[in-house]
């Protein structure tokens, strides 16, 4: 068959060969982001599919085919859509196949756009080769995009630079695939090699290098789980990283050891790494941190966490639906276009959402706003108006909350105020301070329920499990709703945990429920209460060193007597 040639079924198909990098979603390319974002068909490795899934085609699952006249599942013949298939398995979407080559081939049937995500980078996998062979044999379209190499890219987030001013040579090595001439070859070496290889057989590996003959004191760092939050490296030579790893209680695995990364050489920067580990020395490296709020809300504060360090855990404690009785809301938005208000006040992001479903609704954009002072309570508000099209004519200088609002709100004046009302749009548990204080200003106060507050469903047993037993190293409390909510449908927190409250009204909940409060913000803000328990972990972290302890994470240290204020 001729390269030109398509077989049937094939014609215009086209495979994209993606690097994913060693782990972290952050280092896929912005080209890799691209062909993602197009692909037709997914076909990742098991240990990669959580990287590229999140920068997939939204809304799109897998690819759903007809039905033959027996009610048979005929492969093919739907509609291509994204299909997620794990390396390790196919879907009901495409046929049995032999091997990933002929999955590949099969998902670009019908002209369909696959992404192949391996680890790593594909010029070093060991298949990847294969597959496109087989894509320029059938005729199939492909392209590759490099991803940074596990080899490369691991060292780096362990602190350990590769070749130093001197250029130090370096060279890398497969353990699982080596032969006796290449380890006499980097044995005979002073240069720095950098070897793949698995959790059980990096002693093996350092053996092996011994016997090719470098020194057994020759440093040595092995990083597992590379470039992810469950990083962890161990620093050691040739001849004791065995001991090392036995002192870590680093056990056998069952699946035949997890990969590692391990950097050898002289000048290799092991003994520099307490100045150069930039990545597990972050100060909520590894903190499973629960995030109890709305998903909408909750994701700009897990982004802040994860630069922390963290991993961040969303559990949602309230959702919102829309209020009983419409009607209200409908006049008051009716009311905004023909001239009945001054000032529309928005004290949430949900209140903004609420305000925009209903403009939809009703075909109407963000020019329905004109000639309307918009005030916003806060930053976050602020940006949800800014997504809008609004920008809002005030936001509080100072505290970003009710009161702050009320202290830079102009009193209403007849000469230079036509009308006297404002539009509050808020939810139906909101506080009084707000209208009471518009009120003593002068204005008039439209006090419309926009959205309902109702508990949300409580979280699976396995994320109770680890709130009640320990799981969690902290969790963030960003109202006193949160804290009665999350208490109410997963149980109090152990007292293992951080807790962190955005302000005193919400400690005060947290200790009434029982709670020790660690961590407060300065300022009611989440963003100021990410930083505030970054500043704890970094604390912790450097009395942990000043000691000379090893630094763990709060729920590494479960003492058996539950410490809980008491409320007598």
């Amino acid at each position: 068959m001729s390269p030109t040639t398509l077989p049937a079924g094939l014609d215009h198909g086209h495979v994209t060969f993606l690097g994913a990098g060693p782990g972290d979603p952050g280092l896929l390319t912005l080209r890799a982001v691209e062909a993602l974002a197009h692909a037709d068909v997914l076909v990742a490795e098991h240990e990669v599919l959580d990287v590229v899934r999140q920068h997939a085609r939204q809304g799109v699952a897998e690819v759903h085919t007809d039905k033959g006249p027996d009610g048979d599942t005929v492969p093919g013949t739907g509609t291509p859509q994204l299909a997620v298939v794990d390396g390790a398995s196919t879907t009901a979407a495409l046929p049995a196949v032999r091997d990933a080559a002929h999955l590949v081939m099969e998902a670009a049937r019908g002209g369909r756009r696959v992404v192949r995500a391996v680890s790593g980078d594909p010029g070093l996998d060991t298949y990847a080769a294969g597959e496109m062979l087989a894509c320029a044999a059938a005729g199939v379209p492909f392209e590759v995009v490099p991803g940074v190499a596990a080899a490369v890219g691991v060292p780096a987030y362990a602190g350990v630079p590769l070749r130093d001013a001197q250029g130090t040579d370096v060279r890398f090595v497969d353990a699982r695939t080596a032969s006796d001439r290449c380890w006499t070859e980097v044995g005979a070496s002073d240069g720095t090699v950098v070897v793949s290889t698995t959790l059980d057989s990096v002693a093996a590996a350092a053996g092996e290098l011994v016997a090719a003959g470098r020194k057994p004191d020759t440093p040595l760092t092995v990083t597992v789980a590379g470039t992810t939050t469950r990083q962890r490296t161990w620093t050691a030579t040739l001849g004791t990283i065995a001991q090392t790893l036995k002192q870590a209680k680093v056990l056998p695995s069952p699946e035949g050891g997890r990969p590692v990364i391990a950097v050898v050489g002289e000048r290799s920067a092991a003994a520099q790494r307490d100045q150069l580990s930039w990545f597990e020395s972050k100060p909520l490296f590894g903190w499973r941190v629960l995030v109890p709020r709305t998903k909408e809300q909750a994701a700009s504060l897990s982004d802040q966490l994860r630069s922390y360090g963290a991993v961040p855990h969303e559990v949602p404690t309230i959702a919102v639906e829309p209020p009983r009785t419409p009607q209200q809301m409908e006049r008051a938005v009716k009311g905004l276009v023909t001239g009945r208000y001054e000032w529309i006040a928005f004290t949430s992001v949900n209140a903004v959402k609420a305000v925009r479903e209903k403009f939809e609704e009703y075909g109407l954009d963000a020019r329905a706003f004109a000639g309307i002072k918009v005030a916003a309570v806060g930053e976050q508000t602020a940006k949800a108006l800014i997504a809008f099209g609004v920008k809002p004519d005030l936001v509080p200088s100072g505290e970003q909350s009710a009161a702050g609002l009320l202290e830079d709100w102009p009193p209403y004046d007849p000469v230079f105020d036509p009308i006297d009302r404002v539009f509050l749009p808020r939810a139906d548990i909101a506080t009084e301070t707000l209208v009471a204080g518009l009120i003593e200003l002068g204005w008039e106060v439209d006090d419309v329920t926009a959205y309902r507050t109702v508990r949300a469903s409580p979280p699976p047993a396995e994320t109770r499990e680890a709130i009640k037993g320990g799981g969690f190293d902290a969790v963030l409390f960003t109202s006193s709703s949160t804290v009665r909510n999350l208490v109410g449908i997963a149980g109090k927190p152990h007292n293992v945990t951080v807790i962190a409250c955005i302000g005193p009204a919400t400690a005060k909940t947290a200790e009434e429920h029982g709670l020790r409060v660690d961590v407060m913000a300065p300022e009611p803000s989440v963003h100021k209460l990410a930083e505030a328990l970054a500043d704890f972990g970094a604390r912790r972290r450097a009395a942990a060193l000043d000691a000379g302890d090893p630094v763990t994470r709060p729920s590494e240290r479960r003492p058996g007597a539950r410490r809980r204020r008491s409320t007598t």
